[in-house]
């Protein structure tokens, strides 16, 4: 089976489709000759083997409403789009989409709905008929969670084709070793006993600015691992209601490091507040390390993955208060953070590894190639 992803980049960007779109590469490799077509973030195209997989990546102007300009990729869908049994496309992509249906490449078309376009809205009402035609002409769309379903306009009238397939992580990754238990007792010394961690970049929709509110009544260590156009901003917030020694900037910090922090918390927060926050991988992150949640009630999948009252607490979005009160609980009540934690790891277990999200996709692989779709 010859499968081609499509997406906007691919490794070394870092991001959360990219991540995705890797783990499905690498994750499938030795099951499906797997390839994938993304952009260049600027500069010439290029054709490359990266950690097995046949990466071709299309010359670009650059990245301008959150999209890769590419004059390049339309013709090279059109030109190879035909030797692939699965053309599985990652969306939000514009460009992937009208490439698509000005190029009518053969194959059985999959998409991965990782979340609507909010931002954007002068540009989405330009682009939504044609993307509305894509999804008519996809045979199978893949979304996280249930409430990419219920909570997006655009998936109402394709219920009948989606599926719905949770992101997987490497639970082999968070296992604790004698090594990693020292570095994670000189994070304990560094900071003290009660320590909150985020993880994410600076931007608006992660909602940090009422997460650096809600520490005014919490009595805490809040460690920020990220960069983002809005650190300073936060770091002016910080220091204008007098609780900058409360907060620390980690900035970014590799995958190994990151661990480490993770096992270090008490709390992890994901104080998101906007639909662009559909899932919400560092949760089962943190979750992997038995760390309780708190998130924040969005129609995504977010509270979806760390559940109210089973392995964390949610509470409303853009609401300090609130979020200082479950910190609150959380801090000082060990056993229930213990309760919480050991529920978190548990249902990372059971619904988010790696390997059932292989064997998901595969399934949904295998259907469309067998004609069990339309």
């Amino acid at each position: 089976m010859k499968v081609l992803q499509i997406s906007k980049l691919y490794f070394p960007h870092i991001g959360g489709v990219e991540k995705v779109v890797q783990d499905i590469a690498e994750g499938l490799a030795n099951k499906v000759d797997m390839n994938a077509l993304v952009c260049q973030p600027k500069g010439k195209g290029k054709r490359e083997i990266t950690n097995g997989i046949r990466v071709i990546r299309a010359g670009s102007f650059g990245i301008y409403f959150s999209m890769p300009v590419s004059l390049s990729f339309p013709f090279i869908l059109k030109k190879i789009g035909k030797e692939f049994d699965i053309l599985h496309f990652h969306m939000p992509f514009p460009l992937a989409d009208l490439s698509y249906l000005w190029a009518k490449p053969q194959g059985k078309v999959v998409v991965w709905w990782h979340s609507d376009i909010v931002k954007q809205r002068n540009l989405l009402r330009v682009y939504k008929p044609f993307m509305m035609r894509f999804l008519n002409k996809a045979h199978k769309i893949i979304v996280a969670t249930p409430r990419h379903i219920e909570s997006s306009p655009f998936l109402k009238n394709f219920r009948d084709k989606c599926v719905v397939i949770p992101f997987g992580i490497d639970l082999t990754r968070f296992r604790l070793n004698d090594k990693n238990r020292e570095k994670i007792m000189s994070i304990g010394d560094m900071y003290g006993s009660k320590i909150i961690l985020f993880v994410g970049r600076l931007i608006y929709y992660k909602g940090v600015e009422y997460l650096v509110e809600a520490m005014k009544k919490v009595d805490a260590k809040l460690l920020l691992v990220g960069e983002g156009h809005l650190k300073e901003s936060l770091i002016n917030l910080a220091d204008k209601i007098g609780i900058r020694d409360k907060i620390v900037f980690i900035g970014r910090i590799d995958d190994e490091d990151l661990i480490h922090y993770y096992h270090a918390c008490s709390v992890f927060v994901l104080p998101s507040i906007a639909n662009s926050e559909a899932f919400g991988i560092v949760q089962l992150e943190a979750m992997a390390c038995g760390k309780p949640v708190v998130n924040t009630e969005l129609p995504t999948g977010v509270p979806w993955v760390s559940v109210h009252g089973e392995t964390g607490i949610t509470v409303p979005p853009r609401d300090s208060s609130a979020l200082a009160d479950a910190l609150n609980v959380l801090l000082n009540d060990a056993d229930l953070c213990e309760k919480y934690g050991q529920n978190a790891r548990k249902r990372v277990e059971e619904e988010f590894t790696m390997e059932l999200m292989m064997d998901r996709i595969l399934s949904v692989y295998k259907q469309v190639t067998d004609n069990k779709t339309k």
